[in-house]
């Protein structure tokens, strides 16, 4: 690397913390802590991108956003030894906010900043919204410091291909990127990473090879709304080899050493950088004459799509490369699945929410097994209150099966009866009552338990239902439902059963028909009218954009598809918050817009 003093090689770190939502003081202080564990021969250590106050703040965002000099002031001056230093922060001013990065030097006893990025691409699409909240930026520029030309870019700004190709005609030698990549897809052909990394994988090589520079991108750890943060930093060389990779769900900062004549090499090797420039004029005639065209789309002729299929791939029926009838995509890596429900519930109930403790209604079925041997692992059996609510109707063998749970995972587990409350209701009111709505107000009076009993143990309840029975619908509204966490809403029962085996549950728990046990002999089969083998490839798909007669025509049965869409399509309004009608320009939820953990 070079510049105003020549270094042959420069120290970088990757440093991964868990920001706690909005709190500026306390994220600060991690931060300064981490800055000063430093030593002499540390050149820069790259915070994430959003550090200072996490990632998903919506509205949040002005109230945390900071002007440069507030960034100086609230990180106080730098240690003795101290690098230089790339932070991620919400930027207000200037026409802000913006979701911005920042170098900062430490000169004497403050930070200068040295150079503000603003990112370009602002994601609104899936989980993200940020254009509705921050403003994008508009330039990018790569900049000198003591260790050569660096350029800075946020996430999504490396996702296309110019930003980069700027920088690196402006002469930068490393690309520092800042992120907040939240985590899914963790299959089991991921080779020990989740989806969106191993896409972060193939995207950091391909910058470094093509530009012939080092290129290092610190990623977000930690826990959002249920948003999971894996970490996993890395820094790739000029050659587009990983030279290092930070821990997944972990704090901490992994060092890597830079050495400038990778760079020489590379370009020597590979001088597309220098094809770039010899092109460029020719280039920037093209991109000049693009300015006020019109869009190719615009005028061209699209033809019209069935709505029954949707526009997937191929003639509209599905993407070229997609195996229906291949059911791997529902296989997961279960060491990562369970490293990371782990983390969630670990953050989101004391880093998040200030509890020490849980409560869990075990029922004796797979599912609240998987949770209360989650939650053990996460918190300690000493820190987890099983809780067994049987009615009148329950089998014997749920008793049986949740107290063999119990006693593997070393968890208490107290007994509430719930029979004569519920048959006094039904003698006192309604004599007449079916056997669905006894159904519904035991599992409503389970939830009234769980959250009574949560108050007087001051523990948080755990939520223990799976994301085949949210999709069809097949659970009782503010009852399954009420939890404030849960770590198996977004895992399939297929996928839940491979995971109570990979945990060791006992093979009798997860073998056993699925069944609610709220009416005598009734399993979940019985009622839904298919088995969740069928159903959730079935329901992949369907969340995956295809339409019914798609999936049809690529062979499943035609009643199964037609019954899972109705349970599907008939069932969203359970999935939602209640309805309420809007008087205000500031009503809740729609104006006034805060994340639940901010």
């Amino acid at each position: 690397m070079t510049g105003s003093k020549e270094y042959k090689q420069m120290k970088v770190g990757l440093a991964q913390i868990k920001p706690q939502k909005s709190d500026l003081q306390g994220n600060a202080s991690k931060i300064r802590s981490m800055i000063a564990d430093s030593t002499d021969d540390k050149d820069i250590r790259v915070f994430s991108e959003a550090n200072l106050t996490g990632y998903f703040l919506e509205g949040g965002v002005s109230e945390a956003a900071l002007s440069p000099e507030e960034l100086m002031e609230v990180l106080g001056p730098p240690p003795s030894n101290c690098p230089d230093v790339v932070i991620g922060f919400y930027e207000k001013g200037k026409g802000g906010p913006f979701n911005s990065v920042a170098y900062l030097e430490p000169v004497s006893n403050q930070f200068k900043v040295k150079h503000i990025h603003r990112k370009l691409f602002l994601p609104t699409y899936g989980v993200f919204d940020e254009s509705r909240f921050v403003r994008p930026g508009s330039e990018v520029a790569s900049f000198s410091t003591k260790y050569g030309k660096i350029g800075l870019l946020i996430c999504e700004d490396m996702w296309h291909s110019l930003p980069s190709t700027i920088l690196a005609l402006q002469g930068a030698e490393l690309i520092i990127g800042v992120s907040a990549s939240p985590a899914r897809d963790f299959l089991k052909n991921g080779k020990g990473l989740p989806e969106n990394l191993r896409r972060w994988d193939n995207l950091v090589p391909a910058i470094a090879m093509e530009h012939g520079i080092f290129v290092a991108v610190s990623q977000l750890v930690g826990s959002e709304g249920g948003k999971i943060f894996p970490g996993g930093s890395i820094v790739s060389s000029p050659e587009g080899s990983i030279l290092t990779r930070a821990p997944l769900m972990e704090e901490g900062v992994t060092w890597t050493t830079l050495v400038s004549g990778a760079i020489t090499r590379a370009r020597t090797k590979t001088p597309l950088l220098s094809d770039l420039k010899t092109a460029l004029p020719n280039l920037q005639r093209c991109l000049s004459e693009l300015k006020g065209s019109s869009s190719t789309m615009e005028n061209s002729t699209c033809p019209e799509i069935d709505p029954r299929i949707g526009s997937f791939g191929r003639d509209g029926i599905g993407n070229v490369d997609t195996i229906f009838g291949d059911e791997s995509m529902l296989d997961l890596n279960l060491d990562l699945v369970q490293k990371a429900l782990i983390e969630f519930i670990r953050d989101e109930v004391t880093r998040k929410r200030g509890f020490k403790k849980l409560v869990i209604g075990v029922s004796g079925g797979v599912d609240s097994s998987v949770s209360l041997y989650l939650a053990v692992a996460a918190l300690g059996a000493e820190n987890v209150l099983g809780i067994k609510m049987p009615y009148s109707t329950s089998s014997k063998e749920s008793t049986e099966h949740a107290d063999l749970v119990l006693k593997a995972t070393g968890t208490q587990g107290n007994v509430i009866d719930i029979s004569s409350s519920i048959d006094t209701y039904i003698k006192q009111y309604e004599e007449d009552l079916t056997s669905l709505r006894r159904g519904n107000l035991a599992a409503r009076f389970r939830s009234l338990v769980l959250f009574d009993q949560s108050a007087k143990e001051g523990a948080l309840p755990l939520g223990t239902g799976n994301k085949s029975e949210r999709l069809l619908g097949y659970y009782t509204w503010h009852a399954d439902d009420s939890p404030p966490i849960n770590p198996l809403g977004d895992l399939f029962k297929t996928q839940v059963w491979s995971l109570a085996r990979h945990l060791g549950i006992p093979e009798v728990v997860i073998t056993k028909p699925a069944s609610a046990d709220l009416v005598v002999g009734v399993h979940d089969e019985d009622e839904l009218g298919i088995s969740y083998e069928n159903a959730d490839p079935i329901l992949y798909w369907f969340l995956e954009g295809y339409k019914p007669e798609a999936l049809k025509l690529q062979g499943f049965d035609c009643e199964q598809v037609d019954l899972v869409w109705r349970h599907l399509s008939k069932s969203h309004w359970k999935r939602e918050l209640p309805t309420v009608a809007m008087m205000s320009s500031n009503a809740i939820g729609e104006y006034y817009l805060r994340p639940k953990d901010f």
